[in-house]
């Protein structure tokens, strides 16, 4: 699953996003381009255009070609995290298992919404950059546990 996203997250721009916002609990929405590498063996880097909408317990992963090809979309709530690529649906025990199944990386949801949403969220093993979120910018870098693991975020909020 993971090799779908090989080569199509680094490929669009998207404008600065509004301030922080400061209700954790209010769906949220965002759109750009999103990379990642996971340094495995073998190196994996994947990148693809997404639209991310909800909150940490309930939402929406959208992950598209640069020419508009759905690649996955990933859906979960509270008892169900569901990953559908083409045809083929996947049921999976929590988002965190979604996303590490979609990815090949586990990427930490509760925080990444924060960082998307300006917050400096704290979580082990995991520095987040957020010197550039005022131009739409973030990146987070995962040092433990191995591999190594960098995800670099442009966005815009809606």
């Amino acid at each position: 699953m993971a090799a779908a996203f090989a080569g199509a997250w680094l490929l669009a721009g998207c404008a600065a996003p509004s301030q922080p916002g400061t209700d954790a609990s209010r769906p949220e929405s965002w759109s750009g381009r999103l990379s990642l590498r996971v340094d495995s063996e073998p190196v994996q880097t994947f990148a693809a255009l997404f639209d991310l909408r909800g909150t940490p317990e309930r939402g929406t992963l959208t992950l598209t070609t640069p020419i508009g090809s759905t690649l996955a979309q990933l859906q979960w709530s509270p008892g169900e995290a569901l990953l559908k690529n083409g045809s083929e649906t996947r049921r999976y025990g929590s988002v965190d298992e979604l996303i590490q199944a979609a990815t090949g990386a586990a990427i930490p949801v509760d925080a990444l919404f924060g960082w998307l949403a300006g917050r400096d969220e704290t979580v082990t093993g995991w520095r987040p950059d957020l010197t550039q979120w005022s131009a739409g910018k973030l990146q987070a870098v995962r040092e433990s546990p191995l591999p190594r693991s960098d995800l670099r975020i442009v966005f815009e909020r809606s």
